[in-house]
């Protein structure tokens, strides 16, 4: 090969092309400075061959052998974490915002104020207990606490609602997002060619999409070049993998079977009610090793304890021990916190099961919407986030992102809220009925309707399949009534409800609403009739009798509804007893006194209301267990549990928005279009261009003038 015009012709031709190609990227990066998730490019270029030659190797000049993007995969990895995590708490602490406002006391129309009001009603009426003003001041005051906690509940349930219908939106987004990324693999199978033809425009959409999946779900990628590019979360779930997208379905309440290789169990199990935590129930045996047992009615039916965090806490007595339930079927179910559970066959809820549970078999109630990943028809794994209640989460399930956000707002928080509402709520009513069912006001009874049903009118009122409101709160003890003579007022007889004819005692664990009708007819006969209507107790004085309601050791009367405040059991149910806001004497301020006497002016029942406020009592829930405080210090503290909540969630997204931020900066200084690095660039650029140009024209004028020689 020989050099001369025409080597530098195309040495000039090389070098223009490379300048042009180099003006056209510059002018690319300068055209998208403002362009969401562009990479910057640059051109590569390369020193064309070398030839041997006299006097020494000549070169042939440039050659530009590709467009490459400037983005670190490392940081990007690092950053999708950060962003994951700062989108979660982010969303959490907008929503908490809202349940703070919702509880703000400041404005002196909250539950707090309703409460100390409720209270000092009782103490009015203390002073003046036959002024009906006075009295009906108590039922006022004791309704307007009534739409408050109303009020707070429904609020609280609607914010869930919400959630749903945004959670479903977010799950569809993401869906379209994965489908995205696996179109966008497919399509870089097809066009990129490393080294030659990177498919810059598609990395950096893909890179795009990948970010917004981020801000959905916490999510890791492994990439092995081109198309071959995996998406998972962070437990573990595949998303996308290259071409081929997964799913999220956020799906109605579901059970999950998981029975040891040994249980011979054939069966199902089935629940009916709804609740805000996920249900683990686990089968137990007395000693390991030995078979648990069967389904059935009787004393020896396999036991099972529950989970309300994923195994990590159960369901535990007043006293701390483990509190265990019995397998029965349909007509025997039990009831568990806010669920019925009762065990069918495959074929039917009602239907019988067969076979014996072992130690360690599982089942698990998602007893609302829950988040699932889809991997084929015939699997789907639950990633609802759940959090223990040790505060830890559950690394299985999703732990970042809006959707882990809104979903743990939705179960997490609201629903421990809600659960300690409740609880308020019960204790409130029960603390309020306790006392005023063994009160009196300013007439006697001539009938009384129990306010609280059962399930079973056959079973024992603490069991846990009766399905008695206040059950639980039941002990062994007497139940004191005071009969008397209509016309004269005077006293007939007083007595201790007898079960079994020789003075016995009502026992919870034994005694059934029967066995409880039964002794009044039998303690009263001839003054009290009593009957069961629709699975309550009715109590009608005979002719020419009235009774009244003495102590109650045993929580009986307060348990059935008997000469009680309130009805219901949660703020949703909550109600004033309408014997009483139809009837302002049954109003007890008062009590029987040891002589039988029904005083107007006597007040002790409304004191022993008053002294409520004051008073510790027991509150039960699966979230923090037994405490024992006062009514408005148990809900301050509901207050206060939510002001934490909202500094903390505010705090991580100042700190996990501090981190993303950086390691998106430190990406866009690898990435980013830096507008006078690009006019430098440009210049250069134009300046070598012409150079090259020059170069040719000068190679042509040689030409040219080798031509014009003649011989």
């Amino acid at each position: 090969m020989s050099f001369g015009a025409n080597s530098i012709l195309d040495m000039g031709r090389w070098a223009l092309f490379a300048s042009q190609v180099q003006l056209q990227v510059t002018g690319e990066n300068i055209s998208n400075v403002n362009t969401e998730g562009y990479s910057r490019r640059s051109v590569n270029l390369e020193e064309g061959p070398y030839i041997d030659y006299s006097p020494g190797q000549l070169g042939t000049g440039v050659k530009a052998t590709e467009v490459v993007r400037h983005f670190d995969e490392m940081v990007e990895a690092m950053y999708l974490g950060q962003s994951s995590l700062s989108s979660m708490w982010g969303n959490l602490f907008e929503q908490l915002q809202g349940v703070e406002n919702l509880l703000n006391e400041s404005s002196g129309s909250g539950v707090s104020d309703a409460l100390s009001q409720y209270f000092n009603s009782w103490n009015e009426v203390s002073q003046r207990p036959d002024n009906y003003g006075a009295r009906q001041t108590v039922v006022n005051d004791a309704a307007t606490l009534i739409s408050t906690l109303k009020a707070v509940d429904t609020n609280l349930s609607l914010m869930q609602e919400r959630i749903n219908g945004e959670v479903a939106a977010q799950v569809a987004e993401a869906n379209s997002l994965m489908q995205d990324i696996a179109s966008l693999n497919r399509e870089i199978q097809v066009h990129d060619v490393p080294g030659q033809n990177n498919s810059n425009t598609l990395y950096d959409e893909r890179a795009r999409k990948v970010r917004a999946l981020a801000e959905l779900v916490d999510i890791k990628t492994i990439d092995n070049g081109g198309g071959n590019f995996t998406v998972l979360t962070q437990s573990g779930q595949t998303l996308v993998d290259a071409e081929s997208a997964f799913s999220l379905d956020f799906r109605a309440p579901a059970k999950v079977e998981d029975l040891r290789p040994d249980s011979t169990f054939d069966g199902n199990i089935y629940f009916d009610g709804n609740d805000d935590f996920e249900y683990t129930i686990e089968f137990v045996s007395s000693n390991a090793g030995d078979p648990v047992g069967q389904v059935g009615s009787g004393a020896g039916a396999a036991q099972f304890r529950v989970s309300l965090d994923g195994g990590v806490t159960w369901l535990a007595n007043e006293d701390g021990s483990t509190r265990y339930f019995s397998a029965r079927e349909y007509d025997d179910r039990v009831n568990v916190e806010g669920l019925q559970i009762w065990f069918g066959s495959n074929a039917g809820a009602q239907g019988s099961p067969s076979g014996t549970f072992v130690d360690g078999d599982r089942f698990i109630i998602s007893p609302h919407q829950g988040l699932y990943w889809v991997q084929n028809t015939s699997h789907a794994e639950e990633i609802t986030p759940q959090l223990h209640f040790n505060g830890e989460e559950n690394t299985q399930r999703l732990t970042g992102g809006s959707i882990a956000a809104l979903l743990s707002f939705r179960d997490n928080y609201v629903g421990k809220y809600r659960s300690k509402l409740d609880e308020l709520a019960g204790s409130v009513i029960w603390e309020t009925n306790r006392r005023h069912s063994q009160g009196a006001g300013l007439q006697a009874f001539t009938v009384a309707d129990g306010t609280y049903q059962v399930d079973y009118t056959n079973k024992a009122l603490a069991s846990d399949s009766t399905g008695l409101a206040f059950g639980d709160k039941l002990q062994s003890g007497s139940s004191f009534m005071y009969v008397y003579n209509a016309s004269t007022g005077l006293l007939a007889s007083s007595a201790a409800l007898d079960f079994d004819g020789s003075g016995g005692t009502f026992n919870p664990e034994i005694h059934t609403l029967e066995d409880v009708r039964d002794a009044f007819n039998r303690t009263y006969a001839g003054a009290i009739n009593a009957t069961i209507v629709n699975n309550k107790l009715r109590l009608e004085a005979e002719d020419g009798y009235t009774f009244a309601f003495g102590t109650d050791s045993a929580g009986l009367y307060a348990g059935l509804g008997l000469n009680t405040f309130f009805k219901g059991e949660d703020p949703n149910s909550m109600a004033i007893n309408e014997k009483i806001s139809g009837d302002l004497d049954y109003l007890a301020t008062g009590h029987v006194n040891g002589a039988g006497e029904m005083n107007s002016g006597d007040n002790t029942t409304a004191l022993s209301m008053y002294a409520l406020r004051e008073a510790n009592v027991t509150t039960s829930t699966a979230v923090e267990g037994t405490t024992s405080q006062t009514i408005l210090d148990y809900y301050n503290g509901i207050v206060g549990n939510v002001g934490t909540d909202t500094n903390r969630a505010k705090f991580n997204q100042n700190f996990y928005q501090t981190l993303a931020n950086d390691l998106d900066e430190r990406q866009q200084e690898i990435s980013g279009v830096n507008l006078d690095e690009e006019m430098s660039d440009l210049i250069k650029y134009q300046a070598s261009y012409t150079a090259a140009a020059k170069l040719i024209t000068t190679a042509d004028q040689m030409l040219q003038t080798i031509l014009s020689l003649k011989p």
